[in-house]
């Protein structure tokens, strides 16, 4: 008896409907056998699934058990169809019809039956409402990710005995509900905020100026002036996530694995940190069936590179493409793979390997050729893709002793949330939300200068040898300056804020 059920495989950061056939016949002795392109970890399923189905009470039968994992030209990996399998050959060796066409399945099965979570069940409960299977069957861990999905019915289970009664009309499982706006906007705060941040408050104006038009930023100074702790708090001043773009995150999260199942949805702007070690794979992504790398996980949110020079030069130059085309294609033998990556890039460096160079009180203990080869680690079409670089001093006692409050991190997002709105407007119907993703034409467009300003430009252009990519630079983060400030053209102070926030680069590394 050939006996059918549906899953889902893992590709990229979506999932692909697998069909699993399972044909029971007599044979001289028991076999079962597993095909369709798994991996080690599917066609291990086997002895997964044959002690499940026993501490289960299920007929495992004498005869001969064929798998079919279809579309057979797909690759198959991870534990997630340990579940459907069980349960199609549990109905094939029991001549049992199930009516299952509206479900889909997956599920990691204990040898003593029980049901463990997996990876990637958003894309799975996605794929599942795209193919019109609205009944979804997941391990009871993994309900709440799977409930996002608005119209698919989700069925937790806690073991292959209960899937099977439940599949055969003997009991019956109450759908998951989920209210996605209550879930969303009770888990939306943090604990970190700007205003445990002592000074730095030109380093405050310059972060915030960064996320009003989402553009990249580069903090130089020594150890301790307070780069990292100003990064970690960067996302409180972000506009908060929408829906659209938590379920966008959530997937990259839970298809890496990286998806905390007791916070099943991400709602809060991801912040990922990468040490200096780093591959390039793990950076930009990549293996055997390429999944996402660090900058796809910082997706919507927020990639932190501290210590920028210590990262090796060929892992900083894979970061050029998705810096400018908001996504990552990876090709294998086998096709090319497609991952998301809109961050926003934050950097982070000493002036000097030591650390104290330029600093009035400490001394520099490094050469100055130790000096210039630290700092042509970094490439200048890195630096070119970076919109502002400040420095950031060392803070003196009297205020890290003051007592004065600091402007909290909601004051900040209001002012940012405003520029946003101003940015929403003028780039209504556009693929491009901010500033920063403005191309030619839309520069062209919005920036125009008036006399003075462009006089300020053709004398810092002159002057600094600015590259045509960083003019236009310039020109977006001005553009940002006076969405700030309420004003429909740039002005000339705004120019010149520009302009300071690019100087940097060329004292240091020039």
């Amino acid at each position: 008896m050939i006996t059918r059920l549906f899953s889902a495989a893992l590709r990229g950061v979506d999932a692909l409907e697998v069909e699993v056939e399972v044909n029971a016949r007599e044979s001289e002795k028991p076999l079962t056998l597993i095909v369709g392109l798994p991996d080690a970890a599917v066609r291990e399923s086997s002895q997964r699934v044959l002690s499940a189905m026993a501490a289960s009470a299920l007929s495992l039968g004498l005869g001969t058990k064929t798998v079919n994992l279809a579309p057979a030209d797909l690759k198959k990996e991870g534990p997630s169809f340990d579940l459907p399998i069980a349960l199609a050959m549990a109905a094939a060796c029991e001549g049992v019809r199930l009516e299952a066409n509206d479900y889909m399945v997956v599920g990691e099965l204990g040898l003593d039956g029980t049901v463990r979570p997996v990876k990637g069940v958003l894309a799975i409960a996605l794929e599942a409402k795209n193919r019109g299977r609205l009944k979804l069957i997941v391990p009871e861990a993994n309900v709440t990710e799977a409930a996002i999905v608005e119209g698919v019915e989700v069925f937790g289970v806690k073991s292959l005995h209960q899937a099977w009664k439940f599949l055969n009309g003997e009991e019956t499982i109450t759908p998951f509900r989920l209210d996605r706006k209550a879930y969303f906007e009770s888990h939306r705060s943090y604990e970190i905020d700007f205003d445990e941040v002592k000074g730095q408050h030109h380093v405050k104006r310059a972060l915030e100026v960064a996320v009003a038009g989402g553009h990249n930023l580069l903090m130089v100074g020594p150890p301790g002036t307070g780069k990292s702790m100003l990064a970690k708090r960067l996302a409180t001043i972000m506009p908060d996530m929408t829906e659209d773009e938590a379920i966008e995150a959530t997937k990259i999260h839970s298809i890496s694995g990286n998806l905390d199942l007791k916070r099943a949805f991400l709602t809060t702007r991801p912040f990922r940190a990468p040490h200096h070690t780093i591959s390039d794979a793990g950076l930009l992504g990549g293996g055997t069936n390429p999944g996402p790398g660090e900058v796809s996980l910082a997706h919507h949110g927020i990639l932190f590179l501290d210590e920028l020079p210590e990262f090796r030069r060929q892992t900083l130059e894979v970061m050029r493409q998705p810096l400018e085309d908001g996504h990552v294609t990876i090709s294998r033998a086998v096709g090319s793979l497609t991952f998301p990556a809109r961050f926003m890039l934050v950097a982070a460096l000493n002036p000097c390997p030591c650390g104290y160079y330029g600093d009035s009180k400490r001394e520099c203990r490094c050469s100055p050729r130790q000096i210039e080869n630290y700092r042509q680690r970094i490439s200048g079409p890195l630096l070119d893709r970076i919109d502002l670089h400040v420095e950031v001093p060392l803070v003196d006692y009297r205020e890290l002793s003051s007592t004065a409050t600091s402007e909290k991190s909601e004051t900040i997002r209001e002012r940012v949330m405003q520029a946003r709105e101003i940015q929403r407007g003028r780039f209504a119907g556009k693929a491009q939300q901010t500033n920063s993703a403005m191309g030619a034409r839309q520069v062209k467009e919005h920036c125009r200068l008036d006399s003075e300003s462009a006089g300020y430009m053709e004398h810092a252009m002159e002057q600094m040898n600015f590259s045509a990519r960083a003019h236009d630079r310039i020109l977006k983060v001005a553009r940002t300056l006076a969405d700030l400030a309420g004003s429909v053209n740039i002005r000339p102070n705004d120019t010149l804020e520009a302009i300071q926030y690019r100087s940097l680069d060329r004292n240091l590394f020039r």
